[in-house]
């Protein structure tokens, strides 16, 4: 899994700007506009990353195998 590459997406349009994904994601995610964005859209595979998207209480935020466009979070 360590060649792997995730993809950080936001649905800026659900975000509600709580800031959970801050929290959660250290370092990974920012607010712009008092909605959600990734630093990075392209990350290496990190456990707080799929726990922001997990656990976002909008779905706003979605985190995709970039190879394959695999949904990895949230489990629907």
């Amino acid at each position: 899994m360590a060649d792997r590459t995730w993809r950080i997406e936001v649905d800026r349009r659900l975000c509600a700007g709580t800031g959970l994904c801050l929290g959660t994601a250290s370092g990974h995610m920012s607010l712009d506009r008092g909605r959600a964005r990734p630093v990075e859209a392209l990350v290496a595979p990190d456990q707080s990353v799929a726990d922001a998207a997990a656990t976002c209480p909008m779905e706003a935020i979605t985190l995709r195998d970039a190879a394959t466009g695999e949904i990895l979070a949230p489990v629907r």
